[in-house]
């Protein structure tokens, strides 16, 4: 798959041009000059063909963290297949950005001069003065506006082509391998047939408030700077994708921004929130880091919060462990106290800056993740849960008894298990909560969420799950 990269000084429109070909809002776009800071990826389907778009930093030298960005940027361009280096159409050209697309060109790669802001013919006949940077492929484009990209589109698609999927299959093994290949993806009838959930592919999300060592933990994870460290709070906006093979997984790492006390939220922050939440929504897993450096917060709770709110698998990252403030014991038991929610979590001390421990992260990883994707077999579920209930009677409901009848998982991600009872209301918070620890005494379930659902006989398991979303949380 083919990598475009977008790159070009602060402010002339890269990350708007990257949610155009997106088709949806992704990354953070403002008129404050330097909002993006890391490279933001996305795959995209061009009529048919993917590719992955690289929403670079602006160049620019002006400080120390800047110039991190740019490197950034260079680096991203000397990854790509295809080069888009953006200019400011209603600026005069300047020698830096000449300087910036000649180094470019140098990588010998195709690359386009795309000179955004251009709203109308009477500006694009200005804009002509951008020929003199000798660009083989100009185009004049109004992202805001939609004018012209179209042009920029095809261009890119030109690009993009690849062998046929025939061909690809007959390159790969041969003319009755490839038949056999095709065959198997449809049914007796003809129909495609169905796939398998895929369990190859991990989610994690790196969360925590400002300067708890975020982007230097995935930075040590991945064993090369991929983002930009600074002793600046908040230097990370846009979630940041990272890709990595752990064993036989494909690990995708999503360093969020980090989040602040709702009173110091301002401006761009807001919507960094907003994407951390997104992000969220499609994660499996969440690294919470936390500071061993110095105290924790009430701020850490709430972030802590969201690994429940959106049923997360979850490691509890100790950071700064070189410089802790307490013993080890000292440390596990407050984040117990504090965490009495997450209380199935598994916790690790490390350093993301020397690296120490920082490996024991991707163990966890795999194994919390076959947790999340545990299937407990139908029959030992039933067993355990009927010695529970020996131990422990269910309490009445107003008098009558109240059973459960039956147990079934129906979900993984995490795993969602229906309890068909006669009185499924009489099941109370507490009860279930009771079931969940056992469940967990006989079942490996380290480090995910266990979800039980009360429903009726008969009541499907979507039914049940749709109206415990939309009325009852009963998450343990």
């Amino acid at each position: 798959m083919k990598k475009i990269a977008i790159l070009g000084q602060p402010n002339v429109g890269k990350s708007s041009l990257f949610n155009r070909f997106a088709r949806r809002r992704i990354a953070i776009t403002s008129d404050v000059a330097g909002t993006t800071r890391d490279v933001k990826k996305e795959f995209v389907d061009f009529d048919g063909q993917e590719a992955q778009i690289l929403d670079t930093g602006g160049i620019d030298e002006s400080s120390e963290l800047f110039k991190k960005v740019g490197n950034k940027a260079i680096e991203a361009a000397e990854e790509a297949d295809i080069v888009l280096y953006m200019v400011d159409g209603k600026a005069l050209p300047d020698e830096r950005d000449k300087r910036l697309f000649y180094r470019l060109q140098a990588l010998g790669k195709p690359i386009a001069l795309v000179v955004n802001k251009i709203d109308n013919d009477k500006e694009e006949e200005r804009a002509w003065e951008f020929a003199e940077f000798g660009a083989e492929n100009l185009f004049f484009v109004s992202v805001s506006h939609n004018r012209r990209v179209g042009s920029l589109t095809q261009w890119i698609k030109s690009h993009l082509e690849e062998p046929g999927e025939l061909e690809a299959l007959l390159q790969a093994g041969g003319e009755e391998e490839a038949l056999e290949n095709l065959l198997a993806r449809f049914d007796d009838e003809g129909a495609p047939a169905e796939e398998e959930e895929n369990l190859d592919e991990i989610r994690v999300a790196i969360i925590g408030r400002t300067n708890v060592g975020k982007s230097s933990l995935l930075n040590a994870l991945l064993g090369e700077e991929r983002a930009v460290v600074s002793e600046v709070a908040g230097t990370t906006i846009d979630p940041v994708d990272e890709r990595m093979i752990l064993e036989d997984k494909t690990v995708t790492f999503v360093d969020t921004a980090g989040l602040r006390r709702r009173g110091k939220i301002q401006g761009i922050e807001r919507y960094a929130l907003g994407r951390t939440r997104q992000m969220l929504e499609r994660s499996d897993i969440a690294l919470l880091v936390l500071d061993a450096s110095a105290p924790l917060t009430d701020l850490d709770e709430k972030i802590a919060g969201l690994v429940d709110e959106y049923k997360l698998g979850c490691i509890i990252v100790l950071n700064k462990w070189d410089e802790a403030i307490g013993s080890y014991e000292e440390a596990v038991a407050e984040v117990r106290h504090r965490f009495k929610f997450l209380s199935w979590a598994p916790i690790i001390t490390l350093s993301a800056k020397s690296k120490k421990r920082v490996h024991k992260v991707g163990e966890l990883i795999l194994r919390v993740f076959g947790n999340y994707t545990r299937r407990i077999p139908t029959r030992d579920l039933n067993e355990v849960i009927r010695q529970a209930t020996i131990r422990h009677h269910i309490p009445s409901l107003k008098g009558k008894p109240v059973n459960i009848l039956f147990a079934s998982q129906y979900a993984i991600k995490p795993p969602k298990i229906a309890l068909v009872s006669n009185r499924p209301k009489g099941l109370h918070f507490s009860y279930l909560r009771y079931l969940t620890n056992q469940l967990r005494t006989h079942f490996d379930l380290e480090g995910t969420p266990v979800v039980l659902v009360p429903k009726k006989r008969g009541e499907r398991d979507r039914d049940a799950d749709e109206g415990r979303d939309a009325h009852d949380s009963r998450g343990v």
